[in-house]
């Protein structure tokens, strides 16, 4: 199977949303209490991608999957982490595009000049932590039942990849724009 990876567009808002919806209404996945709109996801992505990527896989014109970066943390020490997520459609789920696409981000966050990928996983998710360590994740941490959701405490895991090397950093990342999608 072929399929292409882009850089997303507000006006794959709808998509996006649409890919991102069960894993908020139907799982413990997400922590938001309401799916997003279609404006609201086409808000996100123009709202970051000066900074950071979003991605899309598309098989044969359709949007399947999508990546991003975002800020970490708030404060200035923090400048060189970033925050992943990756959302597959479930009918493309265990295709290897996932995979794929999660390490364009990646490449395209090292060649931003971020240093770590840290990624917070909702526990118990086993397909979230076989995607994350295929990619070269490890555990680095647990935040105990810090999220309520579905009439439980849930546990969230933390995943850290290195990107960069520290040594090879910018006084700042660049600019997403500046180094567009970075696919070998």
């Amino acid at each position: 199977m072929s399929f292409q990876i882009r850089v997303a567009t507000p006006a794959d808002g709808a998509v996006i949303a649409d890919i991102y919806a069960p894993y908020v209404e139907m799982l413990a996945v997400s922590f938001e209490q309401r799916a997003p709109s279609a404006k609201e996801m086409g808000r996100r992505i123009e709202s970051v991608t000066e900074t950071y990527p979003w991605l899309v896989a598309e098989v044969d014109g359709e949007i399947v999957a999508y990546a991003y970066g975002t800020r970490f943390r708030e404060r200035w020490a923090y400048r060189f982490g970033v925050e992943t997520a990756i959302y597959v459609a479930a009918h493309r789920q265990r295709e290897g595009i996932g995979r794929r696409l999660y390490m364009a981000l990646i490449r395209t966050l090292s060649t931003q000049g971020y240093t770590q990928a840290l990624a917070a996983i909702t526990l118990p998710n086993e397909n979230s932590i076989d995607m994350h360590e295929a990619v070269g994740f490890q555990r680095a941490g647990v935040w105990r039942s810090v999220g309520y959701k579905g009439g439980e405490w849930r546990d969230v895991g933390l995943w850290q990849r290195p990107l960069a090397l520290m040594e090879d950093v910018p006084d700042e990342p660049k600019p997403f724009p500046e180094v567009g999608l970075v696919l070998d």
